[in-house]
């Protein structure tokens, strides 16, 4: 009886410490999708506003004099208003649209960028005349918040009005492309070699292990690696779109061999014992029969790299892809900057107009790196087969 009694008394314990468990486990949880809520719920209120900006409406007049001295072309009573680099543009615009000399139109001009702070609701030092101005023309319909196309279609400018995310976009594209160019058939024939031809010794299994070592190392080391050797020892230009991409695609090279080799091994060994007692040699196993099995674990892993490689900063930052860099790259020598730097550099920046940029880049490059991630699980679920 007292035997039974101690037994009924440890199961009720385990019961209790079995419910505390799950307890903490429900309360992690809710902790971490109430973290993920608050951040994206802080990055969107504060992104969103970058994706408009306030424009101006105004008789532009183009003629000789006004082409020479820009701000004349826009009446006296706008120019406080508008943005230094929009009436740079005016000259450009003429030039490009000769039919358009001896006219005048009526254009949205881009505002300053105290200006489109100040239409926000931001808290911004502006004299009370032009403040005055601003409610005036808000409430005519004069000064309006439109979509933002310049930071989609601009590159990195010293005005935050004019600054935008293309040149970053377009850097991110070309240097990933050539880290999936350089890291893909070299991790994807590594690890057929290690797992399907090499002998299990000594030397295959260092090497084993050091693929799985760099695969842990922090990624500035490989910042220093593609520093020394690509632009010190070969002479690669700094900060341009081959000296990231091979960098990154040294990072990226052990994840691609380490998940190429468990794909590869997931493959079941009757197709290979089939293969062979058909005839086949070693190779055509592999090229027929593993790898076709196998491809959809490969492009899981390489993508995931990828998206690894594109989010990453600090190697880039040592080779000088930090820079201020306007335009977008037009080959592999050229220099270019990609979203996480451009992303640092604007958090760096004083201006309170850089802050929404910097919490609009962190969304548009958070949504390629969910979209990337999904492509991942589209493949693998598509093209899985189940044994």
């Amino acid at each position: 009886m007292d035997l039974s009694q101690a037994d009924s008394t440890r199961l009720r314990r385990r019961y209790r410490a079995e419910k505390r468990f799950k307890a903490y486990c429900i309360a992690a949880l809710a902790m971490s999708v109430l973290f993920l809520v608050v951040f994206f719920a802080d990055m969107i209120s504060q992104g969103y506003p970058a994706f408009v900006q306030a424009e101006v409406r105004a008789e532009v007049t183009f003629s000789e004099q006004t082409m020479e001295i820009p701000p004349l072309s826009v009446p006296e009573a706008f120019r406080p208003l508008v943005s230094r680099g929009e009436l740079r543009l005016l000259p450009e615009y003429a030039r490009n649209n000769p039919t358009v000399m001896g006219t005048t139109e009526t254009r949205w001009l881009l505002a300053k960028a105290d200006i489109d702070q100040y239409l926000k609701g931001k808290d911004v030092n502006l004299p009370e005349d032009v403040r005055r101005t601003v409610d005036r023309l808000y409430e005519q319909g004069q000064l309006e918040l439109n979509f933002n196309t310049y930071f989609f279609a601009n590159g990195d400018s010293k005005l935050p009005e004019l600054s935008g995310i293309f040149a970053a976009l377009m850097g991110s594209v070309a240097v990933l492309a050539l880290t999936l160019a350089f890291s893909f058939p070299i991790g994807v024939m590594t690890a057929i070699y290690l797992e399907e031809f090499a002998r299990d010794n000594r030397f295959t299994q260092a090497i084993e292990v050091n693929i799985n070592n760099l695969a842990a190392v922090p990624s500035i080391l490989f910042g220093l690696l593609g520093l020394a050797v690509f632009i010190n020892f070969f002479g690669v230009p700094r900060s341009s779109v081959l000296a990231g991409g091979l960098t990154l695609g040294l990072m990226t090279l052990p994840i691609i061999i380490i998940s190429t080799r468990a794909a590869l091994r997931a493959v079941p060994d009757p197709i290979r014992l089939g293969a062979f007692a058909m005839g086949c040699s070693r190779w055509q196993v592999v090229r027929d029969h593993v790898l076709p099995v196998s491809l959809p674990g490969i492009l899981t892993g390489t993508i995931i790299g990828l998206a690894q490689a594109m989010g990453e900063t600090a190697p880039l930052l040592i080779i000088g892809m930090i820079a201020y860099i306007p335009e977008a790259p037009s080959g592999i020598a050229d220099a270019a900057t990609v979203l996480p730097a451009q992303i640092y550099t604007w958090a760096g920046m004083p201006d309170r107009a850089y802050v929404e940029r910097t919490a609009a880049g962190i969304l548009l490059l958070l949504a390629v790196l969910i979209s990337m991630n999904a492509i991942a699980v589209y493949l693998r679920k598509r093209f899985e087969r189940r044994w």
